[in-house]
């Protein structure tokens, strides 16, 4: 399967989130702040992007995270609101490029890309024996 057969540049997502504690790094970390994690933020960038092409992917296929190139640039309390963003930049025969930013209110919080590889469920469970 070729992605370019189906996914175009510019298929865009957006998520928004209220920040909860559990997704501060000092819930992870004892004595860091409460503050919005960088992996929590990968997170939304990465199901953002899932968000922007699922609705094209053909049944029995999903894409998976491969790459992340983020900056995080500044924080985020508990009780914010951030809205996450992802665009299609490129499309490869197996993989989606994405250009990914999270903003409070104007304030961008984070920007990078990310990328997510092509997989047909059914054959990647055959080869983990799942």
């Amino acid at each position: 399967m070729d992605a370019r057969d189906f996914i175009t540049t510019g298929m865009s997502a957006e998520r928004t989130l209220v920040v909860p504690v559990e997704r501060t790094v000092g819930h992870f970390v004892s004595g860091m702040p409460f503050v919005y994690a960088t992996p929590m933020m990968i997170l939304e960038m990465e199901m953002a992007s899932g968000d922007a092409i699922r609705s094209a992917l053909q049944p029995g296929w999903v894409t998976v995270g491969t790459e992340v190139d983020i900056r995080h640039l500044a924080a985020a309390l508990v009780g914010a609101t951030v809205r996450t963003t992802a665009k299609v930049v490129a499309v490869e025969r197996r993989v989606i490029r994405f250009e990914v930013e999270a903003f409070e209110g104007p304030r961008k919080l984070g920007e990078g890309r990310h990328a997510r590889g092509l997989v047909n469920v059914e054959m990647f469970n055959k080869r983990l024996g799942a």
